[in-house]
């Protein structure tokens, strides 16, 4: 039985456990047939765009992301120079998850997005490019905030920041079901970073987590899974974090990032990972504006 299969089996006994003696507590109670105002209730309020499940996971909170009103892809009629731009990407990034190049790759659904500096754009095109891949008819989407340095995910999605990886990793949270948030968007979830912690470099790089990653990896067979790491330069959390993946999106900003960030970027990753880049903010026609490149890069061997 996998780690995540235990996780959920314990949780769903632990539910019934408190639902049984829920029961006979109000069994027990002289109140019990009294009607409760809804006044009465000490339950804190939820953040704005978040809810409680109605199925039986009663204590999951599902993120409902106002994506429409904050330019995010999204899954509107209207063909949105984002929303095309993004498919674009996706395209690529599927490709080498499930296509013929897969079988040369170590996880191949599991994708991390960096950037050379930080401030260049690399949590918005996650965050995005986790959305596109959502709208897939076959295909469902993990998004980690593995940057446990400076979150940003549930800052940009305008989310309350609860319990994350670093709670899970710490064994302060037993399950990492626990820390899987659903989404108003079906096939997307959510991991957040959770708390700082000044050992994260060393758990990023536990046992825990590897085999976390590994479950992830190999659970189910159509899920990709994002994570928005650290920076490249100066930080040793993402070049642990990108032996775990398969491929690698750095994002670089044109005007911005420097040819020698990039190649320092290059070469502080897994060689043998599938590397793509998005120029963000790329100035393509006065028509056009700013946009999106995208473009696919893998390190050749010697004797190519």
């Amino acid at each position: 039985m996998s780690t995540i299969e235990k996780a959920l089996q314990r949780k769903k006994a632990e539910e019934a456990r408190l639902a049984e003696l829920a029961k006979e507590k109000a069994l027990s109670s002289p109140q019990a047939d009294s009607a409760v105002s809804p006044s009465a209730s000490t339950e804190s309020p939820l953040p704005p765009h978040s809810q409680k499940t109605d199925s039986g996971d009663k204590d999951k909170v599902i993120f409902d992301l106002a994506l429409d009103e904050n330019n995010f892809v999204s899954s509107s009629s209207a063909r949105t120079k984002i929303n095309e731009e993004f498919r674009t990407i996706k395209r690529k990034v599927l490709n080498n998850a499930f296509g013929p190049l897969a079988s040369t790759l170590t996880n191949p659904n599991i994708l991390m997005v960096t950037s050379c500096n930080p401030h260049e754009g690399k949590t918005y095109n996650a965050i995005n490019l986790a959305l596109s891949i959502a709208l897939e008819q076959d295909k469902t989407v993990l998004l980690v905030d593995a940057d446990v340095l400076r979150p940003n995910v549930m800052r940009t999605l305008k989310q309350r920041t609860p319990n994350g990886l670093m709670e899970y990793l710490l064994g302060e949270v037993e399950d990492v079901a626990d820390v899987i948030y659903h989404t108003n968007i079906d096939t997307l979830r959510i991991i957040p970073a959770g708390k700082s912690h000044h050992l994260s470099t060393e758990l990023l790089a536990s046992e825990k987590m590897q085999e976390t990653v590994q479950e992830f990896a190999t659970r189910y067979p159509d899920r990709v899974v994002i994570f928005d790491t650290p920076p490249m330069l100066g930080v040793n959390e993402t070049a642990i974090l990108a032996n775990l993946a398969g491929q690698a999106v750095i994002v670089v900003e044109e005007g911005r990032t420097k040819l020698t960030d990039i190649q320092t970027a290059i070469e502080a990753l897994n060689p043998d990972m599938a590397k793509g880049f998005i120029v963000n903010k790329a100035q393509r026609s006065k028509r056009d504006d700013y946009g999106y490149g995208y473009y696919y890069h893998r390190k050749l061997e010697a004797n190519e």
